[in-house]
Protein backbone atom coordinates (compact mmCIF):
# COMPACT_ATOMS: atom_id res chain seq x y z
CA UNK A 1 0.00 0.00 0.00
CA UNK A 2 1.47 3.31 -1.23
CA UNK A 3 -0.04 5.98 0.82
CA UNK A 4 0.47 9.96 0.80
CA UNK A 5 -0.22 11.81 3.57
CA UNK A 6 -1.41 15.53 3.54
CA UNK A 7 -1.53 18.46 6.19
CA UNK A 8 -3.13 21.60 4.76
CA UNK A 9 -4.92 24.42 6.13
CA UNK A 10 -7.96 24.90 5.63
CA UNK A 11 -8.01 27.91 2.61
CA UNK A 12 -5.90 26.04 0.80
CA UNK A 13 -7.46 25.50 -2.83
CA UNK A 14 -8.54 22.09 -4.73
CA UNK A 15 -6.04 23.16 -7.96
CA UNK A 16 -2.86 23.45 -5.14
CA UNK A 17 -3.95 19.63 -3.22
CA UNK A 18 -4.43 18.17 -6.98
CA UNK A 19 -0.78 20.14 -7.77
CA UNK A 20 0.96 18.74 -5.07
CA UNK A 21 -0.50 15.05 -5.30
CA UNK A 22 0.56 15.49 -8.85
CA UNK A 23 4.21 15.48 -7.95
CA UNK A 24 3.67 12.66 -4.90
CA UNK A 25 4.29 9.81 -7.29
CA UNK A 26 1.85 6.66 -7.81
CA UNK A 27 -0.55 6.12 -4.65
CA UNK A 28 -3.22 3.91 -3.77
CA UNK A 29 -4.96 6.12 -1.21
CA UNK A 30 -4.54 9.87 0.16
CA UNK A 31 -4.78 10.23 3.90
CA UNK A 32 -4.80 13.08 6.32
CA UNK A 33 -6.57 13.78 9.58
CA UNK A 34 -10.35 12.45 10.48
CA UNK A 35 -11.26 16.17 10.87
CA UNK A 36 -9.84 16.93 7.30
CA UNK A 37 -11.10 13.83 5.54
CA UNK A 38 -14.39 15.01 4.25
CA UNK A 39 -13.12 18.52 3.15
CA UNK A 40 -9.84 16.60 1.27
CA UNK A 41 -12.86 14.18 -0.29
CA UNK A 42 -14.43 17.33 -1.47
CA UNK A 43 -11.56 18.95 -3.02
CA UNK A 44 -10.38 15.78 -4.41
CA UNK A 45 -13.38 13.86 -6.12
CA UNK A 46 -11.93 10.39 -7.50
CA UNK A 47 -9.30 9.95 -4.82
CA UNK A 48 -9.81 7.61 -2.56
CA UNK A 49 -9.05 9.72 0.85
CA UNK A 50 -8.91 8.00 4.71
CA UNK A 51 -9.42 10.15 7.05
CA UNK A 52 -6.99 8.62 10.38
CA UNK A 53 -6.61 9.74 14.13
CA UNK A 54 -3.14 11.14 14.05
CA UNK A 55 -2.87 12.39 17.94
CA UNK A 56 0.23 10.97 19.68
CA UNK A 57 1.81 9.66 16.37
CA UNK A 58 5.71 9.86 16.26
CA UNK A 59 7.11 11.30 13.59
CA UNK A 60 10.47 12.02 12.08
CA UNK A 61 9.86 15.85 11.65
CA UNK A 62 7.82 18.19 14.01
CA UNK A 63 5.75 21.04 13.43
CA UNK A 64 4.84 23.44 15.82
CA UNK A 65 1.46 24.35 14.98
CA UNK A 66 0.54 20.59 13.51
CA UNK A 67 1.76 19.51 17.63
CA UNK A 68 -0.96 21.77 19.10
CA UNK A 69 -3.67 21.28 16.73
CA UNK A 70 -3.82 17.39 16.24
CA UNK A 71 -1.32 16.21 18.91
CA UNK A 72 1.45 14.98 16.39
CA UNK A 73 4.83 16.70 15.22
CA UNK A 74 3.35 16.52 11.39
CA UNK A 75 -0.25 15.06 10.26
CA UNK A 76 1.31 14.30 6.92
CA UNK A 77 3.64 11.46 8.13
CA UNK A 78 1.14 10.35 10.82
CA UNK A 79 -1.30 9.71 8.40
CA UNK A 80 0.70 8.23 5.68
CA UNK A 81 2.04 5.73 8.08
CA UNK A 82 -1.55 4.98 9.73
CA UNK A 83 -3.34 4.40 6.37
CA UNK A 84 0.06 2.25 5.49
CA UNK A 85 -1.03 -0.08 8.20
CA UNK A 86 1.52 -2.13 10.68
CA UNK A 87 4.52 -2.12 9.92
CA UNK A 88 4.71 0.94 7.87
CA UNK A 89 7.98 2.87 6.67
CA UNK A 90 8.36 6.32 5.76
CA UNK A 91 9.39 6.72 2.13
CA UNK A 92 9.66 10.43 2.08
CA UNK A 93 9.20 12.77 5.26
CA UNK A 94 7.33 15.83 4.79
CA UNK A 95 7.88 18.39 2.20
CA UNK A 96 5.45 21.49 1.36
CA UNK A 97 4.43 22.09 -2.04
CA UNK A 98 2.05 24.86 -2.62
CA UNK A 99 1.28 25.35 0.71
CA UNK A 100 0.15 21.54 1.37
CA UNK A 101 2.92 19.13 3.35
CA UNK A 102 3.02 15.67 1.92
CA UNK A 103 4.66 12.93 2.82
CA UNK A 104 5.23 9.14 1.70
CA UNK A 105 4.51 5.61 3.37
CA UNK A 106 4.69 2.14 2.04
CA UNK A 107 2.69 -0.43 4.00
CA UNK A 108 1.28 -4.42 3.81
CA UNK A 109 -1.67 -2.98 4.24
CA UNK A 110 -4.50 -3.86 1.51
Amino acid sequence: MRVVGLGFRGTITPKALAAALEQAGAFDCVATAAQKASALAAALPGVRVVGVDVAGVATPTQSKASLSAYGTGSVAEAAALIAAGAGARLCHTRRIIGGVTIARAQGDKI
